[in-house]
Order: structure tokens, then sequence, then C-alpha cells
């Protein structure tokens, strides 16, 4: 039997020293996991819920000290939010497009906004004397925007469209202006989904061709020469590194882990799948009995979350090719009260409603299909918050806690006996 290790034994002794001797005494042999196992996070009990109207939020972004949020309620405004006390009060409308705002996101570092909208135009907004004011972008599209995400670095963006196209745009200084090179290798359809790996270089896109693709966008008049990926080495700009064919349906949303080496995906067929560039690429899939999800983040390098028409945030496991797990609905079912119904009542409803409610209200807390989750607080390897908008028109946060698992592991055992008690130390190994 190996010897115990000291963080085994630190957890022991903390939870011996939270506990009455009573307790001790009669209870059972406690046994945990530690992180070298691995934990499991969970969803906290205290998450917060807030409705903007009956609007539809088709999209949101946070500002870097998530004091303030920008949503679009399914038109073509963007409105900006700050929380005062327990009030979220608009401080913003940005209203330059003419089309519905699909995109939205809002640069931490610089504090540019970058919108897109289905009238085929991209703006990045600058905070001037408290006013925001709009650049134009030079996309060259010729169908709708649909999505638009800000590189890690933040010195380019990249917009989806349903022209067949990404346009990776970077600002000129010497135009002054927002330029765009157009990636088109092998799309066949509208680009639903965007994100970029953690080098600034590689950007996988989800598309309606039943596709996942990971480009290279490096370019060269911004920024140096990138080193090889486990996704490939020759990296010039548009260079197709991934083509993976068999999604099942539309990639509705796409995430790089924290790392960079795994890329998950969902699909309109209700399924969620890892490529795995670690270990030559393999793909893993899982197809749920769920509804389709719309929107997926890795919230540490072994976890996901993703959420969609299910109108709950679900949470997988990913451990490597083939181990690709449904963890748990996050979500916390509403407790509706039965304003002391009787037994006679509630088998009487049983009767004639076939069930002991007359309620049109979901047993989540979003009403609607969740459309996008973010980031609230945390790294990327380490997300504690993130958040979500919904066609209920309600953001909520969820809080993504850490605990132990119980599990069966062996311990030694150490006995204290005192004049009235009798102590039991179980140390993990």
């Amino acid at each position: 039997m190996s010897p115990p290790c000291l963080l085994h034994i630190s957890s022991a002794l903390h939870h011996v020293s939270s506990m009455s001797p009573s307790c001790l005494l009669c209870s059972p042999p406690p046994t945990c996991r530690d992180s070298s196992e691995g934990h499991i996070p969970a969803a906290g009990s205290d998450m917060s819920l807030y409705s903007f109207g009956l609007e539809p939020l088709s999209c949101h972004t946070w500002n870097k000290d998530r004091t303030q949020i920008a949503v679009s309620p399914n038109n073509n405004v963007v409105n900006i939010y700050e929380k005062k006390g327990k009030e979220w009060l608009k401080i913003h409308e940005l209203t330059e497009h003419s089309g519905r705002v699909t995109g939205i996101d809002w640069a931490p570092e610089s504090n540019r906004i970058v919108t897109c909208a289905a009238d085929r135009n991209a703006y990045v907004w600058t905070l001037k004397d408290a006013v925001w004011k709009p650049t134009l972008v030079l996309v060259r599209i010729n169908r709708a925007a649909t999505c638009v995400k800000w590189s890690p670095l933040e010195n380019k963006f990249a917009l989806g469209s349903a022209a067949r196209l990404i346009s990776v745009c970077y600002f000129e200084k010497e135009n002054d202006w927002w330029l765009s090179k157009h990636v088109k290798k092998a799309i066949r359809s509208t680009v639903m989904s965007l994100d970029w790996h953690p080098n600034n270089i590689l950007l996988a896109a989800g598309s309606a061709d039943f596709h996942c693709r990971v480009f290279s966008a490096y370019i060269k008049d911004i920024e140096d020469k990138p080193g090889p990926t486990a996704w490939g080495s020759k990296m010039p700009f548009g260079e197709l590194l991934l083509e993976h064919k068999d999604c099942g349906g539309w990639v509705h949303g796409v995430a790089f882990s924290p790392g960079g080496e795994q890329l998950a995906l969902v699909a309109h067929n209700s399924s969620v799948t890892v490529v795995d560039a670690a270990q030559g690429k393999a793909v893993t899939q899982l197809t749920t009995n769920r509804l389709p999800l719309l929107s997926v983040l890795f919230v540490s390098p072994t976890e996901l979350v993703a959420a969609g028409h299910d109108c709950c945030p679900v949470q997988f496991s990913y451990s490597g090719p083939g181990a690709l797990a449904f963890v748990k609905k996050l979500d916390i079912p509403k407790q509706t009260s039965r304003g002391g119904i009787s037994a006679m009542q509630h088998f009487q409803n049983l009767d004639k409603r076939a069930g002991d409610e007359d309620s049109n209200e979901q047993g989540t807390l979003h009403q609607n299909s969740i459309t996008q989750l973010c980031v609230f607080s945390g790294q990327r390897a380490s997300v504690q918050q993130y958040s979500s908008v919904g066609l209920d028109g309600a953001l909520v946060l969820w809080d993504f806690k850490v605990r132990l698992e119980l599990t069966s592991l062996p311990v030694y055992k150490m006995v204290f006996i005192t004049e009235h008690s009798v102590w039991f130390i179980y140390i993990y190994i």
C-alpha cells in the first residue's frame, strides 16, 4: 500500500476539524477525491436571473470588469446596461444598423465593441466623451452577417456570413480604416459559429453545410510568423487545417479548449463532438436525446457546458478519445407552491388534468431557448461563473463551483480514545 499523500492528510484533518466528536463517532468513513483525480464542478444554488423585457435576446457580451452588458433584443439595436445595485439600467443605445443584429463582441483590453447584422455591415464602436461612435468596416459581403468574434490579442476579428465566407478584419493605420481578407476555401453554406484558438492565429468555423473547419487566419502585415501547433505547421492565410464532415447537422456552436488542442462543437442533430488534435485529430461524438444545443464553451480543460432549445445548460466531460460523457443538467427546477393542497385535491387534479399542476411554465429558470453562453468570471481554464441569454428575454448568471466527488478509496484509519469520546481520523491514499 502506498504512503498517504499530504494533500489527503490535510483534507482529512480539515474534515475532522469541521465536525463535532459526536458526528465523528457515528459517521461512516468519508471518502473524497482530490484535484489529481479530477474535480466535478457543480452549478451553485445562488444563481441570479434578470429579465430585460418580453423581447427575445439574440446575443450578448460583457465589458472587462463585468459591470456593463451589451445585448440585442432581436432587432437592429444594441442596448448597453450598467449594474446599479440589483437593477440593470440602460445607459447607451447603439442604433447604426438597419437590419437585425446577429453578433456582438466586446474587447476587454481595448474597450471596443464590434457588431454585425443582417444588413451586411459590421461596425467597430469606440467610446469617446461618454458616447459610442461607430466606424464602418469594409467586410465586402453580399449576404447577411451571422456572427463576429474578436481575436485574443484584439488586433483583428472574424466575421461569419451567409455569403459562404469568413471576413478576417484588421485595422490599417496608414489609411485609418478597417480592412478585411476573405477565407473562402471549401465553405459551401452559411457560416453559423466562430471561435479563436488561444494562439490568435487559428480560427474554427461551423457552418450550415454540416461541416466544421479550422483555418489559419495569419495576417503577416500585423503579426509575427506563428510556430507549429498540433493542428498543423503550415499556416499561410486561409490554410485549411481541419475539415470534419460528419457533424450531423447545422453546426450552431464551436469552442476551443483552454489549451487549444481540443475543439468542441454542437450540431442540430442534438450531438456534441470533440476533435482532439493532440490525439491525431481523433473525433469523439455523443448524440444526446435532448433538443438541439445552440452554444458551447469549455469551463475547464476537461469539462464543457452547452445549452440550447432545452432551456437549461448541461454539462459534459471529455477525458480523451472515445470518452465524452453527459454529466448532468445544471439547472435548478423551479419550486412551485401548492398552496396547502389537500390529498383529495391532489388526486382530483390527477384525474382531471392527468397531472397535479395547471401551468404552462417550464420547470427551468429560462422559459425559452438559450441562445448564447458567455464566460462571466474566471479564466478559460477555470471558469467560475458563466452567463446565458434566451428567447424569453432573460439573463441568468450561473455559478460553476468545485466540489469533491465522493468515491471509494482506501484509507488509513487512526483512532484516538479520550476520557469522554472516541475519535476516528481517516487518511486518504
